[in-house]
């Protein structure tokens, strides 16, 4: 048995690696490079005692570093990550295609080709057809937006 444990340490290392191509976590790859190292200490004759601490040395070495170089060099902050869908809309410009009525000022605007439930931030502001406006806020699926002055800033200003 301790001729052939070096193939059972290589069918596992293969499987390991195979089966981190279905994974997302990125650790099964360090296990099958762990029992790729087994083998080859079982392959040089040495027993079964030395080829598992091959394999659990190797293992936790390279998940440990990977870590630490993974977490050091991949941001992982709120303030690092790309918005995207409806978190990317305030802040944008959009064009008002529907004047604001009611109680409440309902209007339409229409940002990045899609049309939104809009209401102004302050309720007493109306929304009229064809002006710009920012979103402030998303809230489910309407947004509250406020009206973008035409004026240059003052340092432009002469």
């Amino acid at each position: 048995m301790e001729q052939i444990t070096w193939i059972l340490w290589l069918v596992l290392a293969v499987g390991l690696i195979v089966a981190e191509i279905f994974t997302l976590g990125f650790v099964l790859l360090w296990f099958g490079i762990g029992a790729l190292a087994a083998a080859l200490v079982g392959f040089t004759g040495l027993g079964f005692g030395w080829q598992f601490m091959t394999f659990a040395v190797v293992s936790v070495a390279l998940t440990a570093m990977s870590r630490t170089i993974f977490s050091k060099y991949f941001a992982h902050g709120d303030s690092d990550r790309m918005k995207m869908g409806v978190d990317s809309l305030p802040g944008k410009v959009g064009t008002v295609t529907m004047a604001s009525k009611g109680a409440l000022n309902e209007g339409a605007v229409k940002v990045f080709g899609s049309t939104w439930t809009a209401y102004p931030v302050d309720g007493d502001e109306t929304l009229v057809e064809g002006e710009k406006v920012e979103v402030v806020e998303v809230k489910g699926s309407s947004i509250y937006v406020k009206r973008v002055t035409n004026e240059l800033p003052e340092w432009r200003q002469e």
